[in-house]
């Protein structure tokens, strides 16, 4: 029987992951969390997941747009299984004191969220186990899926004495019209390290990672430029083959045309993706170079959908569905058409 999944906050992340759970077949969105009447919400009316709101004052707004709206947040909790909090940052906390604990539910925070706010950090292929059972799981976020989608591989084959890594981040998602920069290059912090890299090692606690963190004008992708010192050497074509084995790491090559960020997203709609997201984690395959005990490349990130895969794991992981991450790796791949990397 189908798990029943609640969405608090039907936003970026939130419409996402309602899609990619609505595609497994062990899983059924029950219902998804709107403030607001915004043409999400018509689009989750559009695609017969129940709408819930979060007060009595905006069922009326609701109704008056011509929208159904079946309840209040608080029993849309009750009926699900486990709740994904897509809120905005700082309010997962917020919903977990006022709802998650006294109603003792299973709940998915997203990376905007402190460590602390979960019992455990989650990415799919790295830590997956930690997470069968509990309560409250973090999925990290996008920049720190990117690296540990492609740092466990070289962790388990090479080992790592330590990593530098530079992270140009986009500003804004593409919808967000308030925030910059607009032409300005901003260190973001400006101090060092940057939190990404204790955010990785919320994930691999003994990782030696240093980043820092530029903001830059796009809103497409981040990306990285990442050096790792091994503890074991290897060669460029053995890491190009590691990669093209992991799962949710995809090889792009600029002799094909995909030179920038732009080009990224231009073929990911030709891959017929919803809402042209890429998923997967992509690497510049002239970028890969092993050498004296070094190895250099650079990577890019969907930084609305890299994270939406491992929610669904997650949702796995908590409810004890499946114990063995590459089997619910696959699952999910399959059901959402994502890379396969078991062929």
């Amino acid at each position: 029987m189908a798990v029943k999944v609640a969405i608090n906050g039907y936003g970026t992340v939130g419409r996402r992951v309602a899609d990619a759970v609505a595609v497994q077949k062990d899983m059924k969105i029950v219902g998804v969390v709107k403030t607001k009447p915004t043409f999400e919400a018509f689009s989750a009316m559009n695609k017969n997941y129940p709408l819930y709101t979060t007060s009595k004052e905006n069922i009326r707004l609701f109704e008056e747009a011509g929208l159904k709206v079946e309840g209040l947040v608080k029993e849309l909790i009750d009926e699900a299984d486990i709740i994904v909090d897509g809120a905005p940052d700082g309010i997962g906390i917020e919903n977990k004191e006022k709802f998650y604990i006294h109603m003792k539910k299973k709940v998915i925070f997203q990376g905007g969220e402190k460590p602390g706010t979960a019992d455990v950090s989650f990415n799919s292929t790295s830590n997956y186990k930690n997470s069968i059972g509990r309560q409250f799981v973090r999925v990290v976020s996008c920049n720190t899926t990117g690296l540990c989608r492609t740092l466990g591989p070289i962790i388990s084959n090479y080992g790592i004495e330590s990593v530098s890594a530079v992270m140009i981040r986009r500003g804004p998602d593409p919808a967000d019209i308030k925030k910059g920069p607009v032409n300005a290059i901003v260190p973001d912090p400006v101090t060092v390290p940057s939190h990404h890299g204790p955010d990785v090692n919320t994930i691999f606690p003994d990782l030696n990672i240093t980043t820092v963190a530029l903001k830059v004008p796009t809103t497409l992708m981040h990306m990285h430029t990442v050096n790792v010192k091994l503890k074991n050497g290897t060669s460029t074509d053995d890491v190009i083959g590691l990669f093209e084995k992991a799962p949710r790491v995809v090889l792009i090559k600029a002799a094909e045309g995909i030179k920038s960020t732009a080009h990224i997203m231009e073929w990911a709609k030709e891959l017929g993706r919803q809402r042209s997201d890429l998923n997967e984690i992509a690497v510049w395959h002239e970028s890969i170079n092993a050498r004296k005990g070094e190895l250099f490349y650079m990577q890019a990130i969907h930084q609305e959908s890299d994270i939406v895969p491992e929610n669904v794991d997650a949702i796995r992981a908590m409810l004890e569905m499946e114990s063995d991450p590459l089997t619910s790796v696959r699952k999910t791949d399959t059901a959402m058409g994502l890379k396969q990397w078991w062929k």
